[in-house]
């Protein structure tokens, strides 16, 4: 098990009630949350490296990307997990 620091977050009382409708692991719930954005992130700068040193990505290359990750129906339901 990883370590965990406590931490104090301010959220709109909606977000609280809706969050709490989802589950009871709040904790958890925005743990997850904050990884998938800073994975989001870390994509994004990684990304925008590679663009700054091979140029744009090319039409051909965005198209297999995006097949790559919604499948070949464009549908982000026949996608794999990443």
């Amino acid at each position: 098990m990883s370590a965990t620091t406590r931490i104090t977050v301010t959220l709109p009382t909606e977000q609280v009630a809706e969050l709490r409708k989802l589950t009871d692991n709040v904790s958890g719930y925005v743990a997850e949350a904050v990884a998938r954005q800073i994975r989001h992130q870390l994509l994004a700068d990684d990304l925008r490296r590679y663009q700054e040193e091979h140029g744009a990505f090319s039409d051909d290359e965005m198209s297999e990307a995006h097949t790559r990750i919604f499948g070949p129906d464009g549908s982000a339901d026949s996608a794999s997990a990443a």
